[in-house]
């Protein structure tokens, strides 16, 4: 099938089936840890201090790690990532065996999957381009790659809420322990033409310097990535707030919150599978803009539904809206930047993606502790909106044209 080309690719396919699993764990050990400090604490400060210990390191480290991993092989640094994290779930998992709940240890084992993520991720998006044999279909294996991400954010939910609310928390943190052996067994199967690395005598700090040079120089890219550090920061934290929503204003459970979890995860499916099937040339600005209105518009409605069904429909809106937003600029980076420095775009992408959803994390949770979670999610909303008229605005003055996938100079909005 068209859509699922880039399977074509051996090494991809590999990678695929086996992240596949290793990220229904993680989503599983996400929903759990959530849930665990808010039955806990009952604290919406807490919720926004465990999700900025997570995202907090892509701020700090992005730009090293993409700097870090432009200079070693990228294959070996995904390999040792896996192993850290699975060594992390396995803590993890005895933490919460042996009932010793201790919330400065959750929040440390948290963060220390965060800085081990900031160059997995990056190693990852930037090894794409390895793993996919026609060159042309690196696209599709960008939005699958999403997809996969996605796909286990509907099943890690719902499967850590039917555990949670049957055999308890310590099922998800041995089951995400566990889901890291198929991961390492696909990437030991793959074989990957890795370019040589050759030991550059230009200091680490020399090339990070380049990186933001470049970065800051292009203002095609500078404008997508400024959008997404609005959003990140500013609207896409609504999610911390979720259990919340499930608990104080639906008077629901652990099953309750999957189900939110689970209704952007399909929404973001939906998004990908329409993103996925776009033919290369497509103007992927115009679905930038489409997808943050969609996105903005869909936190607007949820932050005063009063109905628990159309409270999920709202919530898969905003999955479709912030899997094409956040797709359509991750595409849009790894076809339109420098070889070269396409590791250290990645990372600023992650940086403006993750990297800023913590410190966001924090506002929201201050801001529904002050206000209320639906007046938060209302002005998140109409922050989202303001934002995607700035960004047409930006472009406008700044970005008279920008290159099309296949290198053909096209309007840029």
């Amino acid at each position: 099938m068209e859509v699922f080309r880039s399977l074509k690719s051996r090494n991809f396919r590999l990678f695929f089936y086996g992240q596949s699993v290793s990220l229904v764990g993680t989503w599983m050990q996400k929903t759990a840890v959530c849930w665990l400090i808010y039955r806990l604490t009952g604290s919406a400060w807490l919720l926004g201090v465990v999700s900025f210990a997570g995202l907090i390191p892509s701020l700090v480290l992005a730009p090293y790690a993409g700097s870090y991993i432009d200079r070693h092989n990228r294959y070996k640094i995904l390999v040792q990532t896996q192993v850290i994290n699975m060594v992390q779930a396995l803590a993890f998992a005895l933490l919460i065996l042996f009932r010793y709940y201790n919330t400065n240890w959750i929040i440390l084992l948290t963060l220390l999957q965060g800085i081990v993520n900031v160059f997995e991720v990056t190693c990852r998006q930037s090894l794409m381009v390895d793993m996919v044999t026609n060159k042309e279909d690196l696209p599709n294996a960008i939005v699958l790659n999403s997809t996969m991400w996605n796909f286990a954010r509907i099943a890690g939910p719902a499967l850590a809420g039917i555990l949670l609310s049957t055999l308890g928390e310590d099922v998800c943190f041995v089951l995400n322990f566990v889901s890291y052996i198929p991961i390492l067994i696909c990437l030991f199967m793959m074989k990957l033409e890795v370019p040589v690395i050759h030991k550059s005598d230009t200091s680490i700090w020399v090339e990070l310097r380049a990186g933001f040079q470049y970065i800051s120089h292009d203002k095609d890219l500078l404008s997508l990535l400024l959008m997404l550090t609005v959003s990140s920061m500013l609207v896409m934290p609504f999610n911390t707030l979720m259990p919340m929503f499930a608990k104080d204003i639906f008077h629901g459970d652990a099953r309750t919150f999957s189900w939110f979890e689970s209704a952007a995860g399909l929404g973001s499916i939906i998004s990908a599978i329409y993103l996925a099937r776009l033919k290369p040339g497509r103007d992927l600005i115009k679905v930038l803009i489409t997808s943050s209105l969609i996105f903005s518009l869909s936190l607007l409605l949820l932050a005063y539904s009063g109905w628990l069904p159309m409270a999920l429909v709202f919530m898969l809106c905003s999955g479709v809206g912030m899997m094409a937003q956040t797709s359509a600029i991750n595409t849009y980076i790894q076809t339109h930047a420098l070889p070269a420095m396409r590791a250290r775009a990645i990372s600023y992408y992650i940086m403006a993606y993750q990297g800023m959803i913590p410190i966001g994390s924090l506002l929201a949770g201050a801001a529904a502790n002050a206000a209320g979670p639906r007046f938060t999610v209302f002005v998140e909303g109409l922050l989202g909106a303001v934002s995607v008229a700035l960004f047409v605005a930006y472009r406008r003055r700044h970005v008279n044209d920008v290159s099309g996938p296949d290198g053909a100079r096209q309007p840029a909005i």
